[in-house]
């Protein structure tokens, strides 16, 4: 572990918008619920150098709920818990990128399988 106070920073969007907003809003996808999974989840994992943050618009509605982890401003998407506990297992503890979850810097639109 490095002098810095945490290693890892993960924000998760729980913007809200009106209900019926063209962009739709992370919160309108639960993005709250699990953004609170996701913190206590890696409490109970150990991990010790992360702060899992809440965040107002990240701008990437339309691809929401999403995440972006700092200091490698990887962006994910998530639907579910199975979903957060990938990406804290695979990127936050090995290292990996989730592919099936990673957005990319000029996507607009989720694919089907996603």
């Amino acid at each position: 572990m490095s002098d810095l106070y945490f290693e890892t920073h993960v924000f998760c969007c729980i913007n809200e918008r009106e209900q019926g907003h063209k962009r739709g809003s992370c919160a309108g996808f639960g993005s709250e619920k699990l953004q609170k999974y996701m913190k206590a989840r890696a409490k109970e994992l150990g991990i010790t150098d992360i702060r899992v943050n809440k965040s107002g618009c990240l701008d990437r509605c339309e691809l929401g709920p999403v995440l972006v982890v700092y200091p490698q401003g990887i962006w994910y998407h998530y639907k579910t818990t199975d979903d957060i506990d990938e990406i804290l297992q695979n990127h936050i503890i090995d290292g990996r990128i989730v592919e099936r979850l990673l957005l990319k810097k000029d996507q607009v639109t989720l694919e089907k399988s996603a």
